[in-house]
């Protein structure tokens, strides 16, 4: 059975703005308070996984010890099937090294260019992956991992959410999680999927 997450306040392992509002949106009904590691001004662990889970469990533990409080850590990507299930865990680096998404959604376009992949939904399927993970301080952890199927469009639409957002539409959607509410993208995204799993099973 879970461990029970009864404490006041969490930090979010993360520097990333945009990951820390939507996670404090999705956890203020349950009276945490949230504070992320960048607002703390803990440093970003090198992240040295082959996987989600290890990479969001490195972080989580990293800040869970760097500040004293429960962590909750999370690692993301993209998965795109015709380009051999990249970037995956390098996401981020895909980005390059300012961060920036709008490199790394370029970069999956011109690799799927490059594969003469057709600008059809089957053809460029993509899945989100997204990993929790709840840390205590004394290193008890809760791993949940959602996922979200759809495809990579071009060129990118909206303006909402953050990421690679603007290149993804969900299966049996025709708009792009940049065209969605944060309530609609939470309801079928990767990061909502899990937190509702990490939610049932550590909140309620």
């Amino acid at each position: 059975m879970a461990r029970r997450f009864a404490l006041p306040k969490l930090v979010v392992a993360t520097h990333n703005r945009g990951k820390a509002g939507e996670i404090g949106t999705m956890l203020k009904p349950y009276g945490v308070t949230i504070v992320s590691a960048g607002e703390l001004g803990l440093p970003s662990p090198e992240e040295t996984g082959t996987t989600f889970e290890a990479n969001a469990t490195l972080k989580a533990l990293a800040a869970t010890r760097a500040s004293g409080l429960p962590a909750l850590a999370d690692d993301s990507g993209l998965s795109v099937h015709a380009l051999d299930d990249q970037p995956g865990v390098y996401t981020a680096d895909w980005e390059g090294p300012t961060r920036d998404a709008m490199v790394g959604m370029q970069r999956i376009q011109d690799e799927l260019a490059k594969r003469n992949v057709p600008q059809t939904v089957a053809a460029r399927a993509a899945t989100f992956h997204c990993v929790l993970v709840l840390a205590w301080p004394d290193e008890h952890l809760e791993l949940f991992h959602g996922t979200c199927d759809g495809a990579i469009v071009w060129p990118i639409r909206g303006s909402g959410g953050h990421g690679y957002d603007p290149c993804f539409q969900p299966a049996g959607d025709t708009r792009t999680t940049a065209e969605m509410s944060d309530a609609e993208k939470n309801a079928i995204s990767h990061r909502g999927r899990a937190f509702r799993m990490m939610v049932e099973a550590c909140f309620r």
